[in-house]
């Protein structure tokens, strides 16, 4: 595999290039994040192992204008900050997996040849649909009909969860997983209050409502 290291330490940067060398691997390794930029718009790679505290241009602004320019790379971010929060807010802005650091390089390996192997198809799935609402993956624009529906991060993370998993139920564990990243019951309301807030923005204002409730086990967008 062809792949971009993008780590502004040097000896963390050797450390990854090194060993993913040594498993047979092309790894171009650059220091900023400008240079990485560069590198990564070119094309080519396919898989970017990308440190998210750069200097010139940090790693979540490198992801968001990489998305935001359509290319579709998968991304592997590296990270000092280990808080649920940090790793969600990387998710978002378009990592394909998230790593803390110190990380065994045994796991990195396995996660870069894991997003190597995820089939082109969903990659390259950039719009979903239900019924007249839309949504853009790359532009982060929502919109039902002709109408544009602002919504707030988490908003978006919960709406999108459902649209790829269009009229499947989705239960209230499933979403703490995979959009707040939380494997245990906080103890709160949290999954139906940002369902009640989603309903008010997608459903309310229209005639069909497409977020369905079913009863004791959870939600789904009507397919």
């Amino acid at each position: 595999m062809k792949l971009l290291v993008v780590e502004d330490d040097a000896t963390t940067g050797s450390y990854i290039a090194r060993g993913l060398r040594e498993e047979g691997h092309v790894v171009d390794l650059v220091a900023n994040g400008r240079d990485g930029l560069i590198a990564a718009t070119s094309g080519g790679y396919e898989v970017i192992v990308l440190d998210r505290m750069l200097p010139e241009v940090d790693g979540l602004t490198l992801l968001k204008t990489l998305r935001g320019a359509g290319t579709l790379t998968p991304v592997l971010l590296l990270t000092a900050l280990g808080e649920v929060e940090d790793r969600i807010e990387g998710l978002q802005a378009g990592a394909d997996d998230y790593l803390a650091k110190p990380f065994a390089f045994g796991e990195l390996s396995a996660r870069v040849a894991a997003l190597a192997r995820r089939p082109q198809a969903l990659e390259a799935e950039t719009v979903l649909k239900a019924a007249d609402l839309e949504m853009n993956l790359i532009t982060r624009k929502v919109t039902r009909g002709d109408v544009e529906i602002d919504l707030l991060p988490r908003e978006f993370a919960l709406l999108e969860h459902l649209m790829r998993r269009k009229g499947r139920v989705q239960t209230r564990t499933m979403l703490l997983e995979s959009v707040w990243d939380i494997g245990f019951d906080p103890g709160t309301n949290v999954v139906e209050t940002h369902v009640s807030r989603l309903r008010a923005k997608v459903d309310k204002p229209f005639r069909r409502e497409l977020i369905e409730t079913v009863r004791g086990a959870g939600y789904r967008i009507v397919a």
